[in-house]
C-alpha cells in the first residue's frame, strides 16, 4: 500500500511523497503528514545495526518515499551521504560514520553528543539539506520543470540550503534572514556566495517576520503556482523525514539492546529538529524522553510546562547568544499538535485561528494530559548559563561546544535519568560563534581551513522591509516576468 500524505488542516489529497516535496505547504495552509506512520520492528533495528549512514538513510526514507524508484532513491542516498561531504568538523571526528557519538564522562557519564555538524556549513541542517538538494534536482529533471525556493532562516537553515542548492539545475533560492540578528560567521557563509541562482534578502525584523512572509507567499496559490514556489524550511516534509534518519543512527550507536530506551535532548526553536525525533518514536524507535531545550525565547518551554502556547511579537523575541533559536512562532509545532488532538483537523484550524487572532491558545485538560503522556519535557537557559556550560564542558572534557549545544547540555543535565543514556543533539560547530566561545573559555574556536578566508570576502545581500509584496516583486524580477 502506497504511503500517502494529508494536511494538518484537513486537505485529504492523498498525495504521494514526490508531490508534496515540491509543494511545501498544503493548499489549505496546513503542513503535510503521513496518513499513517510506517512501523519498524526489533528485527529491522537489529538488521540496521551495522549499516553505513547512506544505507540506513535508504532504509528509513524508502518507508516515506515509496513513489520513487528504489534504485534511484538508493543512488540519491549514496550520492549525498559520503564521508567527503561530511568532513569539515573537528579533526578527531570519525568522518566515516558521518554522525559519531562523543560520550562524556565523570559527572556527565551516560551523556553523549550526537555530532551532526560536520557538513559543508558546519550545522546539523546539512544532514537533511544536502539530501534535499539532490532530491529537488532529481524530481525537477524527471518532471522537466523549474523551482523557485523561498525560505527563511534564523541562522543555519539559510546557508545549509544555499550550499545544497548552489549550481543545481532548475533551482533558484530566495533566502530571507533577520537583518543584524545572525553571527558574523553565519552572515558570511550566506552572503559571500556569488552563485547566480542564490538571492539573499535581509529582512528588517525578527526571524518570525521573515517566516511570515514565506507562509504568506506560499498561501497565495495563484502566485505560488505561476512562479513555482517551493520551500526548504522544515515545513517541507522531506526535510523532516531526512532528519528522522539521524535519530535512528544515534539510537543504533548508543543502544546495546533492541529494546533499550535512550533519552534525547534537542536545542529547539522552530520545532523541526525535535519533531523528527517524535516521528521516529511514533515509528517504534525506543526513544524515552524527548527533552526540548530553549533559550530566553522560551515559548516551547512554557507550553510543555503549562499547556499554553503564547507567541511573542517581534519586540519580545529576544536577540540572544544562541541566535538560531531566537524564534517565538514554531513552524513545525502544528504537526505535533495534530497528533496530540487525535489528528482532528478542525481542532487544529481552530487552535491556529486563535494563534492568528489572539496570539496563542491553551489546550484542554484532556489534551494537556496527552502532552504529558507523550514523553516530552523541557527546560531553558540564559546567556550566563551558556557561558558556564561551554566553559565547564571545555574544562571537564576538553570538548568545545557551540552556544545552542550548550543550551542542550544544560537542560540534558537537569533531565538525566539514572541508568538511562541521554543523547544531546549537537547543532553547530563553535567556529560559527567565536565571540561567545571566547567569552566563555578565553580561547578562539578552531576554524576549519576551508573557511578561514571567508570572513574577508565581499558580501551580496539586499536589506528589505518585512513586506510580502516587495518580496514577490523581487521574485518576479529574478524570474524575468
Amino acid at each position: 500500500m502506497q504511503m500517502t500524505y494529508v494536511s494538518t488542516r484537513g486537505e485529504q489529497a492523498a498525495a504521494g511523497y514526490s508531490s508534496i516535496v515540491l509543494r511545501g505547504l498544503a493548499k489549505d495552509g496546513g503542513l503535510f503528514m503521513p496518513a499513517t506512520y510506517p512501523q519498524v520492528t526489533p528485527e529491522m533495528l537489529s538488521a540496521w545495526k551495522g549499516l553505513s549512514y547512506a544505507e540506513l538513510a535508504y532504509e528509513v526514507l524508502r518507508l516515506f518515499a515509496d513513489d520513487i524508484e528504489q534504485a534511484d532513491l538508493k543512488a540519491l542516498c549514496e550520492r549525498t551521504y559520503r564521508s567527503d561531504v561530511y568532513c569539515f568538523g573537528r579533526e578527531d571526528s570519525d568522518f566515516t560514520r558521518i554522525t559519531p557519538v562523543r560520550w562524556l564522562s565523570g559527572k556527565d557519564a551516560e551523556i553523549g553528543l550526537l555530532e551532526l555538524s560536520n557538513g559543508p556549513t558546519l550545522a546539523f541542517k546539512d544532514m537533511a539539506m544536502q539530501f534535499l538538494g539532490s532530491l529537488f534536482e532529481y524530481l525537477l529533471a524527471r518532471e522537466n520543470r523549474e523551482l523557485n525556493i523561498l525560505g527563511a532562516t534564523s541562522g543555519d537553515t539559510g546557508s545549509a540550503a544555499e550550499y545544497a542548492m548552489r549550481s543545481r539545475k532548475g533551482v533558484r533560492v530566495f533566502m530571507l534572514s533577520p537583518d543584524g540578528r545572525m553571527s558574523a560567521f553565519q552572515r558570511a557563509q550566506m552572503y559571500t556566495l556569488d552563485d547566480p541562482n542564490i538571492v539573499n534578502l535581509a529582512v528588517v525584523g525578527a526571524f518570525d517576520d521573515a517566516q511570515d512572509i514565506v507562509k504568506a507567499v506560499s498561501n497565495d496559490h495563484a502566485f505560488k503556482e505561476r512562479y513555482s514556489i517551493g520551500t526548504v524550511n522544515s515545513i517541507n516534509w522531506a526535510r523532516v523525514a531526512a532528519q528522522v534518519v539521524y535519530y535512528f543512527k544515534g539510537w543504533l550507536t548508543a543502544a546495546e539492546r533492541v529494546d533499550e530506551v535512550v533519552d534525547m535532548t534537542v536545542p529547539s526553536g522552530n520545532f523541526g529538529n525535535i519533531l523528527a525525533g517524535w516521528i521516529a518514536k511514533q515509528m517504534g524507535l525506543p526513544i524515552g524522553r524527548l527533552v526540548v531545550a530553549t533559550n530566553e525565547n522560551d515559548v516551547l518551554d512554557e507550553f510543555f510546562k503549562t499547556g499554553t502556547y503564547r507567541v511573542r511579537d517581534t519586540a519580545h523575541t529576544y536577540v540572544t547568544s544562541s541566535p538560531s533559536m531566537d524564534i517565538s512562532k514554531a513552524s513545525n509545532f502544528e504537526r505535533y499538535i495534530f497528533d496530540i488532538v487525535g489528528r482532528d483537523a478542525e481542532r487544529v484550524r481552530a487552535l491556529w485561528g486563535d494563534v492568528a487572532q489572539k496570539g496563542g491558545f491553551t489546550l484542554t485538560d484532556e489534551e494537556f494530559e496527552r502532552v504529558k503522556a507523550s514523553g516530552f519535557v523541557s527546560g531553558r537557559s540564559t546567556h550566563e548559563d551558556r557561558l558556564v556550560t561551554i566553559r565547564d564542558v571545555w574544562e571537564s572534557h576538553g570538548v568545545m561546544i557551540d552556544p545552542h549545544t550548550a543550551d542542550g547540555i544544560k537542560v540534558a543535565r537537569e533531565n538525566k535519568r539514572p541508568g538511562i543514556k541521554m543523547l544531546t543533539l549537537e547543532t553547530a560547530l563553535p567556529a560559527k560563534f567565536a565571540e561567545t566561545i571566547k567569552a566563555a573559555t578565553g580561547q578562539e574556536p578552531t576554524v576549519p581551513a576551508a573557511y578561514q578566508a571567508m570572513l574577508d570576502r565581499p558580501q551580496r545581500v539586499r536589506v528589505v522591509p518585512a513586506d510580502v509584496e516587495l518580496v514577490k516583486s523581487i521574485i518576479r524580477e529574478a524570474v524575468g516576468d
